[in-house]
């Protein structure tokens, strides 16, 4: 079913339209004009005095907490470079102090030891001395007891190859030049 248009009395059903578009009409153009100056005057006040001051104040605000926290963060990587310079330092100083440490204590060690060792070098001189002259003492005793010995051997020797025993001066004196020799 078909909706009839009642066109005889000149007007248009609901919803519909008669004519051009109404921005359109010729009719309306200067109290749409007075209307869209008045809007645009109206929202120019406004975002002029209201809304573009807290905006700038907003943006003001943020760029100061960002310039205090940039400066912040400076003043913060600054002391940190300084504690870690500190920290460099102290370290640096820690090792020289242990080398230092470690230097005197090895010429301490060095200094005991060599001490020790010239107590023992001593020790085993007087040692080896007083060893050389119980050689010397025993050398010298075993060298008068050989004399007696080869004086007793040469006696027996001559008495057996000759049959009579030779006198105590003429062994001595054999004795003597054999040993000279």
């Amino acid at each position: 079913m078909a909706e009839q248009h009642n066109t005889s009395t000149g007007h248009a059903p609901a919803g519909e339209h008669k004519g051009a578009f109404p921005p359109f009409q010729s009719e309306t153009y200067a109290s749409q004009l007075v209307w869209l100056v008045l809007a645009f005057v109206l929202l120019f006040v406004l975002m002029s005095k209201w809304a573009l001051p807290r905006v700038g104040n907003i943006l003001d605000a943020r760029q100061k907490r960002i310039d205090g926290d940039i400066a912040e963060a400076g003043a913060l990587k600054a002391q940190s470079d300084e504690a870690v310079a500190a920290y460099e330092k102290a370290l640096a100083d820690a090792r020289a102090n242990a080398q230092a440490i470690a230097n005197e204590t090895r010429d301490k060690q060095a200094a005991a030891a060599e001490a020790r060792r010239k107590t023992l070098e001593d020790d085993l001189n007087a040692k080896l001395a007083e060893a050389e002259k119980t050689i010397a003492a025993t050398k010298t005793a075993a060298m008068s007891n050989v004399r007696g010995i080869a004086e007793d051997a040469t006696r027996a020797i001559v008495e057996r190859l000759i049959g009579t025993a030779p006198s105590d001066k003429a062994v001595a004196d054999a004795v003597a030049d054999a040993l000279k020799r």
